[in-house]
């Protein structure tokens, strides 16, 4: 099978871990040991998250103040190639050397228009306390949004119009290739107002909308999203929290879900489930394996 697994943030920097290169080289290792099973039986195209990542980066960045902060699409593919190459380094490490591994800089094309640029939704970088959170807001000047117990920096989300380098993957796959794109969504652009040229937006496009748009392109046989809860739940956090395992996008489309969260993920589920009728995966990133045998989280498909 053709497979898109979308791996969250979990996969590189749990919450309660501190942003050091130790904890996601540890993190990566644990994933990869499934990743290069998966690997070994089917096409895999591998995306990921990168909010830490970016967040750690405009920190840094704002520390030093003899030059600007460097704009958020720039950051972003800073993050892809290092992501990019722990991932690499770890599934070579797994897999026969005569598999390739390749990780490739996904620019994405979004509207330049969007109302997301109005109206920023996406947490990227760690969760502060209240008071750190107010300080950073008076003094950065970033919108700053609740996270969980905590707070982070939020930023414009907008939707994802168009992956380039399609090609280069197709024939990467076919050549038996596992291959890593459109990390963090991808590289942020949109074009000129005459439409001739494209340049980088200040933006983080949701991962897992653009890695079902992705899927979708590639005419994938499973969109796996893989995070850190094990099904997508009803009434979440209450006493009512129900999970749901088998779900229609129909179904799903009735209720709400947390945007910037399980939101998107919801969304660019059910948006692959009808656009080709094949099927999507959430849950845990310990579960890939038991997800694609439909042994375990929320799977979203028309022919339930």
């Amino acid at each position: 099978m053709k497979l898109v697994i979308a791996l969250g943030g979990n996969a590189l920097l749990r919450r309660d871990q501190a942003l050091t290169a130790e904890n996601q080289l540890e993190n990566i290792r644990r994933a990869a040991t499934q990743l290069a099973r998966v690997a070994s039986a089917h096409q895999l195209v591998l995306t990921h998250g990168n909010g830490p990542q970016v967040g750690l980066l405009a920190l840094q960045g704002a520390a030093y103040t003899t030059v600007e902060t460097y704009p958020l699409d720039v950051l972003g593919a800073e993050t892809d190639g290092m992501i990019g190459y722990l991932l690499e380094q770890e599934l070579a490490n797994l897999l026969p050397a005569s598999r390739t591994i390749t990780t490739l800089l996904t620019r994405v094309e979004v509207n330049a228009n969007d109302p997301a640029f109005k109206h920023p939704s996406k947490p990227i970088g760690p969760v502060y306390t209240q008071e750190v959170a107010d300080h950073i807001s008076a003094t950065k000047h970033w919108a700053i949004a609740p996270d969980g117990k905590g707070f982070r920096r939020v930023v414009a989300s907008p939707l994802p119009v168009r992956v380039f380098g399609l090609d280069p993957i197709r024939w990467l796959l076919e050549r038996g290739a596992l291959v890593i794109a459109a990390g963090g969504g991808g590289i942020p652009v949109a074009r000129s107002a005459d439409g001739r040229t494209l340049h980088g937006v200040e933006a983080v496009i949701d991962k897992d909308l653009c890695s079902g748009l992705l899927a979708r392109e590639l005419e994938a046989d499973v969109l796996v999203i893989a995070t850190d809860v094990r099904e997508v739940c009803l009434d979440w956090g209450t006493p009512e929290q129900r999970a749901l395992h088998k779900v229609t996008p129909q179904e799903l489309k009735r209720h709400s879900f947390q945007a910037g969260s399980m939101g998107p993920k919801v969304d660019a589920a059910c948006q692959f489930a009808l656009a080709t009728g094949k099927r999507a995966v959430i849950g845990s990133l310990d579960q890939i394996e038991e997800m694609l045998a439909g042994h375990a989280g929320t799977e979203v498909s028309t022919s339930l």
